[in-house]
């Protein structure tokens, strides 16, 4: 690879770690032909970009890069594979459904929204983290439930009301 080439990649690690707020470092080595192709078939379902990386490449992208990456570059050792997508926990849902049937991907670390996760012990958190659109339901529901009290109490209070009406009506 020359100097121009290595530059170019550079360049396009660099923006592509500038365009995503989600980033993903996994192991992907030791994997023979065809599980490294039902995982990449798999990544491309659950809308993942799965690149391999050289680590010394990408370790300068994170360099020139304005986010700040703390000790994600102390993991580039090894196999790297970057995995890139919108929703933030899309790629550890699919390094653990893809678990099931293979002893790896390995997660080495994650760079989700200015946050650092490194370690495969993180992968159960970053599972649980939920989608924007998760979130937002979520508050909707929040605010919602006292709305829908206040309407139920009215509506009881004035069952109740038209009740104790009826039996003194019915009295007299």
């Amino acid at each position: 690879m020359t100097r121009e080439e290595k530059a170019q990649v550079i360049q396009e690690l660099t923006t592509q770690l500038a365009e995503n707020a989600t980033i993903y470092l996994a192991d992907i080595s030791g994997l023979n032909a065809q599980t490294t192709s039902d995982l990449r078939r798999a990544a491309f379902k659950a809308n993942v970009k799965l690149n391999v990386v050289k680590n010394t490449l990408l370790a300068k992208a994170m360099e020139a890069s304005d986010k700040d990456f703390g000790d994600l570059s102390t993991v580039l050792k090894g196999n790297t594979s970057i995995m890139i997508a919108e929703e933030s926990s899309a790629p550890a849902k699919l390094i653990k459904n893809f678990r099931k049937k293979s002893d790896k991907p390995l997660l080495k670390g994650a760079y989700i929204e200015e946050e650092v996760y490194i370690g495969d012990e993180q992968l159960d958190a970053l599972v649980a983290i939920k989608s924007k659109e998760e979130l937002i339901g979520d508050v909707i529901a929040l605010l919602q439930s006292p709305a829908k009290n206040v309407i139920s109490g009215l509506k009881s209070g004035g069952g109740k009301l038209a009740g104790i009406l009826q039996t003194l009506s019915e009295r007299e």
